[in-house]
């Protein structure tokens, strides 16, 4: 692979998600700011480098092209009160156009992992934070927090953040009022938008446990032919329900069921299996 290609986009540009939704007036005046001043290039950056002895040079162009992307990215998905943004580094990473799927049909989102712990987080621009995740043995994906500096990369001021978040709880306090439940605190409204965005990460990790699981099985009982398949489910199904159960389904209602499961899990082993993101 030459040094040309060795990226798999050069020219990554953020797409918002195809259920975009208009964006509070804050996060599309700071989105307005970082699309007309280069980010990747801003005197802020070398101004902190000095400070930093690991970096000892600029970014290369296709890292300063990613963050370009993905400065959008974050401020499309910034939720003003909690300072959080509300997407997971692979998603961030797919509608930034950086991530790759290999031959083998893995998919890599490296170039956003990479940016942030190798750049953004050392320079003081976000906040990475992760949470285990017990049912899959690892962790789920990081939760960012911008911080003031990240938006003095386009030249937002910390006063002018500071506003859109006092008017944010404005907001969200007199939605609470509206519906006779007590105004909240910005702490308060950090830990719950926190407790939210944890929340949706687990839910799509045992989603992605629980297809892989099935996908498992589907390639096993392909492997076999359909009597011993069929004979197979079948004692799963009885160990699944009660004897109560097994009774009011009866003989053909337990037929049913295996044909039923028999055929969902061919469908399924003929499907590729959801992605699991190489970091």
């Amino acid at each position: 692979m030459t040094r040309k290609s060795y990226v798999f986009n050069a020219t990554p540009v953020f797409a918002p998600p195809s259920s975009e939704k208009q964006r509070p007036a804050f996060i599309r005046y700071a989105r307005q700011c970082a699309s007309e001043k280069d980010v990747a290039r801003s005197e802020l950056l070398y101004i902190l480098q000095v400070t930093i002895p690991t970096r000892s040079r600029r970014l290369n162009e296709h890292r300063a092209r990613a963050l370009r992307a993905m400065a959008l990215g974050m401020l499309y998905h910034f939720n003003i009160a909690s300072g959080l943004v509300m997407a997971s580094v692979e998603q961030l990473s797919d509608e930034s156009g950086l991530s790759t799927v290999s031959d083998a049909g893995n998919k890599s989102i490296t170039r956003v992992s990479r940016l942030l712990t190798d750049f953004l987080e050392p320079m003081g621009f976000v906040h990475c934070e992760k949470v285990r995740d017990r049912i899959m043995e690892s962790y789920i994906p990081k939760l960012i927090t911008l911080t003031p500096l990240f938006f003095l990369l386009f030249d937002v001021s910390s006063e002018k953040v500071e506003k859109a978040q006092h008017q944010q709880m404005g907001w969200i306090n007199k939605g609470l009022m509206e519906k006779g439940e007590e105004s909240i605190t910005l702490g308060e409204a950090r830990r719950r938008a926190k407790k939210q965005h944890i929340k949706r990460a687990f839910e799509y990790r045992q989603s992605l446990h629980a297809m892989n699981k099935k996908h498992k099985l589907a390639r096993r009982m392909a492997k076999l032919d359909e009597q011993t398949a069929k004979q197979t489910l079948l004692q799963k199904i009885i160990q699944r329900y009660s004897l109560v159960e097994l009774n009011e389904m009866g003989p053909k209602g337990l037929t049913n069921q295996v044909n039923i499961e028999y055929h969902c899990l061919r469908k399924v082993a003929s499907t590729p299996p959801p992605d699991i993101p190489v970091h």
